[in-house]
């Protein structure tokens, strides 16, 4: 059996190529190369540089993650590390992300990490969590596993099918760019979950049906049209119909594997009645 570790360098290069549907010549001038050099390099006619190897795997998007077996295939060492989260040498960004969890309150933010285990959350995401079961707030915390569980938000959720779409797709773009096993088996699991009680069930396309949630009026008034900039989540709380537009943000040119991975995710409110509602809240 290959295992990726079994992989010579040009073998790897020639596998994220394919993946992002390049040809040699357009990477060697991508990359200020010859599409000669590149298919030598692929063949293991020539051992490319350090930092060749870099620079191909920039061009090529490679996540930080696999930049280093990359090296390592070629004969180099690691140059990313893949230091914990809890260690002492990530106090300060600990910190710093609960000062900006924190300073975003009241509305929801988290921090999870390459399989949406949440890494850290604020009280807004907390607000959002109150009255699962037992059973889903179990660590780790999974922010896929906590949305579109049938026991989870997904009830909550008013237009689950186009958020759930949305979500699935999100993973489906990162498991074609990072081709993460525990990413896939992560989708496979959210995927098949059977629809909330209240619901009618999957369409042809695999998303819910309107049911009990679908578009319209919540509770005894209508819902108030407003013009989104984005795809909202729309959420019940307390009787009361929240709307976000979400926001992702990463760090720009990690040099550690645990910090390239993480995402912190901002919920903006997407109309004055949501804001109006999250302050009422506010300590």
């Amino acid at each position: 059996m290959t295992t990726a570790a079994s992989l010579t360098v040009g073998a790897l290069l020639r596998t994220w190529r394919e993946r992002r549907g390049l040809s040699q010549l357009e990477l060697a001038g991508r990359a200020d190369s010859s599409s000669r050099h590149i298919s030598f390099v692929e063949t293991g006619r020539s051992r490319p540089s350090e930092e060749m190897v870099l620079r191909l795997a920039d061009h090529l998007e490679v996540p930080v993650r696999d930049r280093n077996a990359l090296l390592v295939a070629a004969g180099y060492a690691p140059r990313y590390a893949h230091t914990p989260l809890d260690d002492p040498s990530m106090n300060v960004l600990r910190e710093g992300l609960e000062q900006l969890l924190t300073a975003y309150e009241p509305y929801p933010a988290v921090v999870v990490d390459a399989t949406y285990d949440v890494v850290a959350a604020n009280r807004g995401i907390l607000m959002l969590m109150e009255g699962m079961p037992e059973h889903l707030l179990a660590g780790p915390l999974n922010v896929m596993r906590l949305t579109l569980h049938p026991e989870g938000l997904a009830p909550r959720i008013r237009n689950l099918r186009e958020w759930r779409g949305h979500l699935l797709a999100q993973m489906e773009r990162q498991i074609a760019l990072a081709r993460s096993a525990p990413l896939r088996a992560l989708y496979e699991e959210v995927s098949a979950y059977p629809p909330p009680a209240g619901t009618q069930g999957f369409g042809e396309d695999g998303a819910y049906g309107d049911g009990a949630y679908g578009d319209g009026a919540y509770g005894d008034g209508p819902v108030e049209a407003v013009a989104y900039l984005a795809l909202p989540l729309r959420i019940e709380h307390d009787g009361h119909l929240l709307s976000f537009v979400s926001s992702i943000s990463t760090f720009n040119t990690p040099m550690d594997v645990t910090v390239a991975e993480l995402a912190i995710e901002t919920l903006l409110p997407a109309d004055p009645a949501t804001v109006k509602y999250l302050r009422s809240l506010a300590p």
